[in-house]
């Protein structure tokens, strides 16, 4: 049991420590933004709402969970659309590339699985934004709502560095802590069992991948990519788990942003738009008899 704690500890360290920078370049960009630009730097980058989620889609693809971090702080200022957080949680690979560089996986079969990723993630992000338009229009009061609640968290009396500090410390502590928790219950669990969720049916791979693509650490990516590269589970639970995959991303926004019927609506967007994509890609596939990238 205290090899499972000390374990889990270092993951979890490791795993927030790589997030520091994110998390303080974030914070320290968001300040100067409310102190030093104001309105009228807030609206310029909510003009470009229209090109979010092409931009959201390619910063996803970077080889670092970060940026789902990051996207998560930018839209609970309501900065960027929910389009484009989708789109950023989508493209998110964490350890996916890694682990296939590692294991000297052909770069032909990562670039086909990044070209899909980036291509969902965008044409997601853009369908999300135009029903959002289409069926709410341009909510400027809740725009304003939730520029209020992302000042009310900053005390203006404090420097720009010293404001951007506590907030990285903040969070950091929050993922550390949820991390470590992640890690015990994964660990008791046992990678084992979900293997077992992945490896039935291609549906039912897709919807259980879909399910371990939610867990907020970087165990569900590495777990789904070593089982495809196993050959356990199908293309299309592959897609489904790494789409559905955004890293720490869902955890901070749950933390940060104040709309909890909002977080979960958007929890739902992103799990079945990753599983419906994946079980898509798989039907695809089997139309050309094509079993794998």
């Amino acid at each position: 049991m205290w090899d499972l704690v000390k374990d889990s500890i270092l993951d979890a360290g490791k795993d927030s420590m790589n997030l520091l920078l994110f998390l303080f370049l974030t914070y320290l960009v968001m300040e100067i933004i409310e102190h030093k630009m104001g309105d009228r730097a807030k609206n310029a980058i909510h003009r470009a709402e229209k090109t979010g989620p092409l931009i959201g889609g390619a910063l996803g693809i970077i080889p670092q969970c970060g940026f789902s971090t990051v996207a998560s702080n930018l839209y609970a200022g309501r900065i960027i659309t929910v389009g484009t957080l989708l789109s950023v949680y989508l493209s998110t690979s964490d350890e996916m590339l890694p682990i296939m560089i590692s294991q000297s996986v052909d770069a032909t079969v990562i670039l086909k699985i990044l070209a899909v990723k980036f291509i969902v993630a965008v044409a997601a992000g853009f369908l999300v934004d135009i029903a959002v338009r289409i069926f709410k229009g341009n909510n400027k009061e809740d725009t304003i709502k939730g520029r209020l609640y992302w000042n009310e968290q900053h005390d203006h009396e404090r420097s720009i560095l010293e404001s951007a500090a506590i907030h990285t410390l903040r969070i950091f502590i929050f993922i550390l802590l949820i991390s470590f928790g992640l890690n015990i219950v994964t660990g008791v669990v046992g990678v084992d069992i979900l293997k077992q969720m992945m490896a039935g049916s291609p549906v039912i791979g897709a919807l259980a991948a879909g399910v371990v693509g939610l867990i907020p650490n970087c165990a569900a990516s590495v777990v789904i990519t070593e089982l495809y590269l196993s050959n356990m589970i199908s293309v299309g639970a592959l897609f489904s788990g790494l789409l559905v995959g955004a890293g720490v991303g869902l955890l901070v926004l749950f933390r940060i942003n104040n709309h909890l019927k909002e977080n979960l609506k958007i929890t739902v967007a992103l799990y079945a738009i990753g599983v419906t994509a994946g079980s898509l890609i798989e039907f695809i596939f089997g139309m050309f008899g094509i079993t794998r990238v």
